[in-house]
């Protein structure tokens, strides 16, 4: 029987896909499409996409690819939620990459890297403690990164700006690739990080949510 189930395309659960500049990472301000997949397995107590846990559509990937393509926009970021929680984000990764994008991946290193596009930007979070999720840090994901990676911490508190502190230092996450240590909203005083980091030299890139000082908390911008 031609086409049976190894033949069917895959699918995934699509919270949303909209256009609007990257807020976050080193690609900062470049106009960019960003696919949103359902659901997450970690919890953190700083989340500002809830509503990516559950609900979405189902699309195929070419779906997504076609739905991408309407935007005639370069840079393409698979987020989430958790997109590696789904088996069918390294194929749409894979043939993103092979229609020509961009492409950048939002993890949060919880999910093991292997078989994600070597084309592909990974920018791997590191949960810090107050995160609540700190212990499902995948630490063996730092042996994965290269050059054209990126690890990020979001800090809550000067307990957390301590542990990442160590963590950089202990680890050498800077001579791995860039680092990004960015403020929770309302939680870290964006001013107070940024003092931090220059008194103790760290090797790091600060960052803010440039979509939420434009936009606020706007779902799709």
């Amino acid at each position: 029987m031609a086409g049976g189930i190894a033949g069917r395309e895959a699918t995934l659960k699509i919270s949303e896909i909209f256009h609007s500049l990257q807020g976050e990472s080193t690609r900062v301000g470049l106009p960019t499409v960003f696919v949103r997949l359902t659901g997450c397995p970690l919890r953190c107590t700083w989340c500002d996409s809830e509503y990516a846990f559950s609900g979405g559509s189902s699309m195929s990937v070419s779906e997504v690819l076609d739905r991408v393509a309407q935007y005639a926009c370069h840079a393409v970021c698979v987020t989430g939620g958790e997109p590696l929680a789904q088996k069918a984000c390294l194929e749409l990764l894979r043939v993103l990459c092979e229609a020509g994008h961009s492409v950048s991946l939002e993890t949060s290193g919880a999910l093991n890297l292997a078989g994600v596009d070597p084309r592909v930007a990974r920018i791997m979070d590191l949960k810090a403690p107050g995160s609540g999720e700190a212990e499902k840090n995948r630490w063996e994901n730092l042996d994965a990164l290269n050059g054209r990676d990126e690890i990020k911490f979001v800090l809550a508190s000067a307990s957390d700006y301590d542990w990442a502190r160590q963590v950089l230092r202990a680890r050498r996450l800077d001579e791995i690739c860039t680092v990004l240590f960015a403020p929770v909203q309302g939680q870290l005083e964006p001013a107070q990080l940024a003092d931090w980091i220059l008194r103790d030299r760290l090797p790091v890139r600060f960052q803010l949510q440039l979509h939420k000082i434009l936009w606020g908390a706007e779902r799709g911008r």
